[in-house]
């Protein structure tokens, strides 16, 4: 039997609460729902559940490229309310957009047995792609359902979803 894992990216106040430094607008308020109703079913069949928390220091190079966002132990750092982590959840904090880079999610993916990974959340066209990409890479079976994600750029987001399907063979549903 197939180990599986829930991947949450960055559902973080900054990226989802309207006031938030990188709101990434309703849509991604939108997919709240459907992450959650994920989130319930990966916990009733005891699967692994995983945040990536983007977690920025105060004058990160990525502030060059985006405003101030994330930063470790604000606000907009937290998960929102909605999608509370639960004991037994891993909370990832990242400082790049793949959940791989400085991290350790190969080794809690590795030490858990997974072989088949959901991932929902935001952006569809950074973390979550890249993110994806990591996965792909390390032959995981990767499912990435379309109401769970959601991006800045409607144009980004669907090109994001056949990349991840074509070169990363992602089931997209």
């Amino acid at each position: 039997m197939s180990k599986r894992a829930l991947i949450i990216v960055d559902m973080l106040n900054d990226f989802i609460d309207k006031n938030g430094a990188l709101f990434c607008g309703d849509t991604a308020r939108s997919i709240i729902p459907f992450v959650k109703q994920r989130l319930d079913a990966f916990r009733n069949r005891g699967d692994l559940i995983i945040y990536l928390q983007d977690s920025h220091d105060k004058n990160d190079k990525e502030f060059e490229r985006f405003p101030s966002h994330c930063v470790t132990g604000t606000r907009g750092n937290e998960i929102i309310s909605e999608l509370t982590p639960k004991p037994g959840d891993k909370v990832i904090p990242k400082k790049r957009y793949s959940g791989f880079y400085g991290t350790e999610l190969e080794t809690i993916l590795e030490s858990e047995g997974v072989d088949e990974v959901e991932v929902v959340g935001v952006c569809t066209s950074i973390c979550v792609m890249d993110t994806v990409g990591g996965l792909a890479n390390r032959d995981y079976n990767i499912t990435v359902p379309i109401k769970g994600v959601a991006d800045f750029d409607p144009n980004f987001h669907e090109f994001a979803l056949k990349r991840m399907k074509q070169l990363y063979g992602a089931s997209v549903s």
